[in-house]
């Protein structure tokens, strides 16, 4: 079986030139250290010593050995300093967020993170949901924060919040300024976010399930696109109400009443349960303590 004293032995065999000296740095003898490198050959199935010269050097195959052995016995020093309080080793967290997370309360929950763990690196990534999602189950981020449109058993979803969506337009876009049906609302163009996009995807299904079909539907995975063309005049869209109240404010655009209202987006943090761990959970809830949807950026 493979060992720390065998990977010791032979560190400071090739680190002293001898098993002589590496016996003496032990404070055991010569025969030991002999005894353990045989014992560490047996294990690996692999010849370290080329016996054939003279001295300690190493085969091709126990340079590569020593390599990793090193890096043993560093994580095996890292442990023992961590058990007898030392400082907590570099964290990172590989997190990916959608554009409206990213416009409204990302900065919060990074300065949330810094005060909290000092000497976490952050990768933050802003995707669409369905990219995020995939790259969650690959493995290739951390934790998500994405609308509630995707259920699979192995995937842990935090509830955070729920965002009020409204139907907006350009004054002067819908005419006459009346209560409106969503069979009347499909009339207009209507811009949508993609079929990559959570909300999208809410929404969409949503309407389907209103039996509500719209001829000429404009879809933008880009939410800040869509806020643009909607500004313009282009057609009417779904829009998060109390983050983008300044664009009602400013005249830019206005509110439709439309029956039946717009139902909800819940948002969710979410992590997968095959990797789960006390730190990726303190995170989950850190962020739904500091989401808040309401207002852009943040801090």
């Amino acid at each position: 079986m493979l060992s720390l004293k065998q990977l010791e032995a032979l560190h400071w065999i090739v680190e002293l030139g001898t098993f002589e000296r590496a016996a003496q740095r032990l404070s055991t003898t010569q025969s030991t250290v002999s005894k353990r490198i045989q014992d560490l050959e047996q294990a690996t199935g692999l010849e370290v010593f080329d016996r054939s010269q003279r001295g300690a050097r190493l085969t091709p195959k126990g340079e590569a050995l020593l390599l990793m052995g090193r890096q043993i016995l560093a994580l095996s020093e890292q442990i023992l300093d961590l058990q007898a309080g030392g400082s907590m080793p570099l964290r990172t967290l590989r997190l990916g967020v959608t554009e409206l997370t990213a416009w409204t309360w990302l900065p919060k929950l990074v300065s949330a993170l810094q005060a909290r763990y000092p000497a976490l690196v952050l990768e933050p990534e802003v995707e669409l949901a369905r990219v995020l999602y995939e790259r969650l189950r690959d493995g290739q981020v951390d934790m998500i924060i994405i609308p509630d449109t995707f259920r699979n058993p192995d995937v842990m979803a935090v509830m955070l919040a729920e965002v009020e969506n409204a139907w907006m337009a350009k004054p002067g876009v819908v005419r006459p300024s009346r209560p409106l049906t969503l069979q009347q609302l499909a009339g207009y163009p209507v811009l949508t976010q993609g079929k990559r996009s959570g909300s999208g995807m809410h929404f969409s299904r949503w309407l389907k399930s209103q039996g509500v079909e719209i001829p000429r539907m404009i879809a933008s995975d880009s939410l800040n696109a869509m806020l643009g063309m909607t500004v313009a005049g282009l057609g009417v869209s779904y829009v998060p109400a109390a983050c983008f109240r300044s664009l009602v404010d400013s005249g830019k655009l206005e509110e439709l009443r439309v029956s039946p209202s717009l139902p909800p987006v819940p948002y969710t943090a979410m992590y997968m349960l095959d990797r789960p761990t006390s730190f990726i959970e303190e995170v989950a809830d850190l962020a739904k303590s500091v989401c808040d949807f309401s207002r852009p950026f943040q801090a």
